[in-house]
């Protein structure tokens, strides 16, 4: 512990964001440097404590207070080298984790917790910036094969573990570019593209291959893959997002988020978009329907299209702003949380069931909706959804946008040729070696754990390649994710 009383002097501090007006002008991102000095105070706010709850609350069981402590102590290297024993990217979890860590600090019970996630984010630019991050390639190698099926977090996390322990590893993208959610799903400015890509050079550097196109179950055969591979480890995400099944959702304005999200990318990329299939909240009245990440990241966005209003609606009742009795520390709170992008406008609203869309020569103009109550749960446990009376609604829109989740991976294709087991939501099942139910075919990331964070793609990419590990080899080295098991 750098500084016992650090927690006492020094109060909490985040890095400065740049003015609204000036931010949703580009899509860069927007977070002020942070400068060594400050980070190394907000390092001592950490009171080493003998019970590390903020360890327990990471799914990655990242050693903060030893990175929290070198930090303040000006140990930089070493706090990269600490941070890197459990993170693979931690500019990446830096920059979108929502910081269950900071959540279960023990000086969030009544005080605010350690500026954890900034940290973490501080450390690794450090790094890039002193040369410091280089390829790591094997020493050696084992002469075993690994396919990789998708290059999001989890594939990229496993690939990296996978190669360091000396295997060969091949990574297939269905995308023309990789990085999978990263790349393509995630806002410019939440996580610039160029941060993504130093890591793909960095990989491919230490031996990884990576080929994009490659869409396996389509145009790539997956018994290909199993024939030419020693293992074969899924990692394609949860791609089937939840439609709303009502009257009117096939008028021309109503789209699932990750595809107005996506194309944003591309542009922002340099990539021509046919003029027939743009998606645009330019001069529009935009409703995002979901209250979740995706949803913000809408509304964000909608923002710096220049949308005339935007309204996020939610289908459950508004969080309380703190814990309830009973939603008790350590555990991540059920509170309402304001992301960078409600912060620069746009409308809330909750208790809202989407009754239909309505619109003249094929396009959205009205959202017909009712306000909803809750009553007691039901015998499944889960509250009864009640419509109140008189509370129908009308809401203009000319643009309306799906962010109401993902309920599964794609079945048909790879999943359905190999016959994987699935579980009762339509995920893949796994061991406790991630290891599926056809031999040497394994799963991770969103593609088996369901819907989720990319922290927790990340851990469950390292528990998988150490199981693959494991079943090539008989004993791995490689360290398990703490929170996966």
């Amino acid at each position: 512990m750098g500084k016992p009383t650090g927690f006492k002097e020094f109060q909490r501090e985040t890095p400065e964001t740049l003015p609204v007006t000036v931010r949703i002008g580009n899509y860069s991102e927007f977070y002020e440097e942070w400068s060594t000095e400050k980070a190394g105070k907000q390092g001592s706010r950490c009171m080493n404590c003998a019970v590390p709850f903020c360890m327990s609350g990471c799914p990655l069981g990242n050693i903060i207070p030893d990175f929290n402590d070198l930090v303040y102590k000006n140990m930089w290297e070493e706090a990269l080298a600490e941070l890197h024993s459990t993170n693979n990217f931690p500019e990446f979890t830096g920059r979108i984790c929502p910081a269950p860590c900071e959540q279960s600090c023990v000086l969030n019970i009544n005080e605010d917790p350690v500026t954890i996630e900034y940290i973490e984010k501080a450390i690794s630019e450090e790094g890039w910036r002193n040369g410091w991050i280089e390829p790591l390639p094997p020493v050696s190698r084992t002469g075993k094969n690994i396919a990789v099926v998708g290059s999001g977090p989890a594939g990229l996390a496993s690939a990296q573990q996978l190669n360091r322990a000396g295997h060969h590893v091949t990574v297939y993208e269905k995308s023309d570019t990789i990085g999978g959610l990263l790349r393509l799903g995630i806002p410019d400015f939440k996580l610039e593209k160029m941060v993504v890509q130093r890591r793909v050079d960095q990989m491919e550097q230490e031996g990884i291959t990576f080929v994009t196109n490659a869409y396996v179950g389509r145009n790539v055969n997956i018994e290909d893959l199993r024939e030419k591979n020693d293992a074969v480890l899924l990692t394609g995400g949860s791609t089937i997002p939840r439609d709303l099944p009502v009257e009117g959702r096939d008028l021309q304005g109503v789209h699932f988020a990750m595809d107005y999200l996506t194309q944003q990318n591309r542009i922002n990329r340099g990539d021509q978009i046919d003029p027939s299939e743009r998606i645009s909240a330019e001069g529009k009245r935009v409703v995002i329907l979901g209250g979740g990440d995706t949803g913000s990241d809408c509304l964000g966005t909608a923002h710096r299209q220049g949308a005339e209003i935007v309204y996020q609606l939610e289908l459950l009742p508004q969080p309380p702003k703190k814990r309830s009795e009973n939603d008790m520390w350590p555990n991540w709170p059920m509170t309402l949380r304001t992301s960078s992008s409600h912060e620069e406008g746009g409308s809330r609203d909750y208790n809202i069931l989407t009754k239909k869309f309505s619109g003249e020569d094929g396009k959205v103009e009205v959202l017909h909706g009712v306000r909803l109550e809750w009553g007691d749960p039901d015998e499944s446990g889960r509250p009864v959804m009640i419509e109140q009376e008189d509370s129908e609604f009308e809401l203009e829109t000319d643009l309306v946008l799906l962010a109401m989740g993902f309920v599964h991976p794609e079945h048909e294709g790879m999943i359905a040729t190999l016959k994987v087991e699935l579980d009762a939501r339509g995920n893949v099942k796994t061991n406790t070696d991630k290891m599926t139910s056809v031999d040497g075919v394994f799963a991770a990331g969103d593609m088996s754990r369901g819907q989720s964070l990319v922290v927790w793609a990340l851990a469950e990419g390292r528990e998988a390649a150490r199981g693959v590990d494991k079943y090539l080899m008989g004993v791995s080295s490689l360290p398990r994710s703490s929170s996966t098991y």
